[in-house]
């Protein structure tokens, strides 16, 4: 489950520094306010939905499992995407949250 994708493992050996950086500036903006763990993880996966970007919506659907996010959760945050987003990009998201949790 804490599969970490290979293109970004590969991003973090070819450039550590900018790598570091990146992972600072995500630590921050997540210390930055008093929203908790699963909150947070379930707000990345609505922008992760909204954004349409797959991978990062498998990222943060494993996040969320670690976070103690349940499948109905997260398909909810997924159908609460749909007046905004579109039949589908809501369809998408949740075949994407389906391949994490029945991977799993």
């Amino acid at each position: 489950m804490n599969q970490i994708p290979k293109r970004y493992t590969k991003f973090k050996e070819d450039y550590p520094d900018a790598a570091s950086a990146y992972e600072s500036m995500g630590d921050a903006v997540h210390k930055a306010g008093p929203l908790d763990d699963k909150t947070r993880a379930l707000i990345k996966l609505a922008i992760s939905t909204g954004a349409r970007l797959e991978g990062a919506v498998h990222s943060h659907v494993r996040k969320a499992i670690r976070e103690g996010a349940t499948k109905e959760e997260m398909h909810q945050v997924a159908l609460l995407s749909l007046p905004t987003v579109g039949l589908p990009s809501m369809m998408a998201a949740l075949s994407w949250i389906d391949d994490i949790i029945e991977d799993k």
